[in-house]
């Protein structure tokens, strides 16, 4: 996904692009109905093959943005995790599970257990291995 190469690409193929364009907006704004997408979706994904992008690149590119947002999230996570622990509150339940919230962190788990699952504002980060810094979160959740 070189930037010169779609450069060039927009360079060679300035009119299809343009008329692809009018076409697509001319059926955003006439066809009313889920037919409309359907057919904008056809008309981008044959400029992406008209212009050599397989399906296996826009699939790639989709999944590096998403595994970089992801990591951030994590990054991100962490260090609110550190900044709001004082504030966490901790409730168990009788078989061992446990959850702990703060204004952006939701945390379930069990004791004993080396995964939990994270929650950062309303996003579900997946399950973690617990590493020092959820081990340092969770205990000062018990604590307060």
């Amino acid at each position: 996904m070189d930037p010169e190469v779609w450069s060039q690409f927009i360079r060679e193929n300035w009119l299809v692009i343009v008329i692809a364009l009018v076409i697509l907006f001319a059926v955003i704004n006439l066809v009313k109905t889920v037919l409309k997408w359907a057919i904008v979706i056809v008309i981008v994904v044959g400029l992406f093959i008209y212009g050599g992008v397989t399906m296996d690149q826009i699939g790639n590119a989709v999944n590096k943005v998403a595994d970089g947002t992801v990591s951030t999230l994590k990054s991100e996570a962490q260090e609110v995790m550190l900044k709001e622990a004082q504030d966490a509150k901790y409730t168990s339940g009788e078989d061992g599970t446990f959850t702990i919230t703060t204004p952006n962190i939701e945390m379930k788990g069990k004791a004993g257990e080396d995964k939990v699952e994270v929650t950062f504002r309303g996003v579900s980060l997946g399950k973690w291995s617990v590493t020092d810094t959820t081990k340092t979160f969770i205990e000062e959740a018990k604590n307060n």
